[in-house]
This record gives structure tokens, sequence and C-alpha cells, in this order.
């Protein structure tokens, strides 16, 4: 199970993840967040991360050029949006794209199903203020019915003491964790991160 630790805003801790196993960790340019990082300082993040750790860079209704600039300068390899962008929009700019889409009900599948195959489904808690990073799990019984039909990320509210039953319930490409092994927005806790991937390897 490929695990996506979000919300990087120190070395430490994106080493510590890139050490457990993870396969992607994300950086915040959404200056509205939390844990809001800034580029040049990611990019001083991303060089230290081994080769198959992939940096994600996480925009939020900002500008295509915006998104462009933040991305080349910080040197993430994927781009997720997180707010209401056209996925398709970026498929030409050269990286990877992830969409966020906000799970509300089943009707949410739709939305779900027109992402294009070429960008990954993020499946996230609903709130149009934060963004994510909001602790609150989502509907795995819908989740799961869309991870049955595409790949998904399955995020939102996830810990080291509910991930093993979301893995068996969703059955998703990858889970993405944030708020949930964190001391506060931003700074990861050890043990937390520990305990998370002890889990999912238990799934």
């Amino acid at each position: 199970m490929r695990v996506k630790i979000c919300g990087i805003t120190r070395a430490e801790d994106a080493r510590l993840a890139a050490t457990l196993g993870a396969a992607a960790v994300g950086f915040i340019f959404w200056p509205a967040s939390p844990r809001y990082v800034d580029p040049s300082r990611a990019r001083t993040i991303v060089g230290q991360l081994p080769p198959f750790v992939t940096p994600v860079g996480v925009f939020v209704n900002q500008p295509i050029e915006h998104v462009l600039a933040v991305a080349r300068l910080a040197g993430v390899s994927a781009i997720q949006l997180h707010g209401d962008e056209i996925a398709g929009d970026y498929a030409s700019l050269g990286y990877r794209v992830i969409k966020a889409v906000p799970l509300r009900g089943a009707d949410d599948r739709a939305t779900a199903r027109a992402v294009p195959a070429s960008a990954t489904v993020l499946l996230d808690a609903h709130d149009p203020e934060r963004r994510g990073g909001t602790g609150r799990p989502i509907d795995w019984t819908i989740a799961a019915t869309i991870a049955r039909e595409r790949p998904v990320v399955l995020s939102g509210g996830l810990s080291a003491d509910n991930v093993s039953d979301a893995v068996r319930a969703v059955a998703p490409y990858a889970v993405d964790v944030s708020s949930g092994v964190e001391d506060a927005p931003g700074v990861k806790n050890a043990a937390r991160l520990r305990a998370f991937f002890a889990a999912v390897e238990k799934s």
C-alpha cells in the first residue's frame, strides 16, 4: 500500500517519512493553509529526498501560470489540485496530476468519473474553507464504489487507529495522511508516523 504524507514543512519529517517507506510527500503552496510552506524552503527539503519518493505540490484555485512557476521552483514532480480546478487543463504541463474530489455523498461518484484518466483521483472530506487537513473521515462505502471503478488515493481523517480498517473497506491505490500524524499543523509526530506505517503494513 502506497503512503503519501502531506503537509510537510520540515526536512526531518520528510526524511523520516522516506525512511518509513513513503511513496510521496506533499507540500502545500496555498497561502491560506496552516501548513503552507515557502517554495524555496520546499526545494531545500525536496533536495534531501531519495529518488523513489515523489514530491507533490498542493494548490487551491491558483492560476496555472503560478502553479507552473512554483512547481518548477520547488522541484516537485506532481501537482495536486485541491480546489475547483479542471484537471484536464493541467495535462500538458509535464507533471503528474492528482485531483482532489471532496466526498459529500453518492452523487460525487459522477465527479470522480469525470476526472480524466490521465489524472489520479484523491478522495477527501468536503470543506470549502480549509480544503483538506480537516481530520474528518469520509464515507468509506461511497469511496469503495469509486475505488472499484478507478484507482484512488484515500484521504480524510486517517490515523494509525483507523487506516487498517479504511484500507480493507475501500481497497485504495494509496492513502494520504496529514493531521492524523501531527502535533500541530505542519509539525509531524515521529511516533505517530511510525504507528501509521505500522498500521498500514497490517492492513
